[in-house]
This record gives structure tokens, C-alpha cells and sequence, in this order.
């Protein structure tokens, strides 16, 4: 699950240097780091509630 999760954010952040996506908070090209930031939630989320028990 988060290789899957890993490799759509990646997609994003690419897609946000070259089309900024136009969202609230990500109207500008150097607003990719956002996407970063979001993508390492939840990477960490997914982790902790897969091996949590």
C-alpha cells in the first residue's frame, strides 16, 4: 500500500512542477513541497495502523 501511495504523490508533485493543479493551497508551481509534506502523513499513518497490532 504505500509503494502505491508513494508512486501516485510522486505523480502528483510532477504533475504539480509542470501544471500547478489549481486546488486551494496548491496554485503555484513551488507549492509541490505541500504534496511532500502530505504524502509523508500519510505513509506514516498507513505504517502505524498496518504494524500498530
Amino acid at each position: 500500500m504505500t509503494k502505491a501511495l508513494s508512486i501516485v504523490i510522486i505523480l502528483l508533485m510532477a504533475v504539480q512542477i509542470i501544471k500547478p493543479l489549481g486546488l486551494p493551497g496548491l496554485r503555484r508551481r513551488s507549492d509541490f513541497w505541500k504534496l511532500a509534506l502530505g504524502a509523508l502523513a500519510l505513509i506514516s499513518l498507513t505504517v502505524v495502523l498496518s504494524h500498530g497490532s
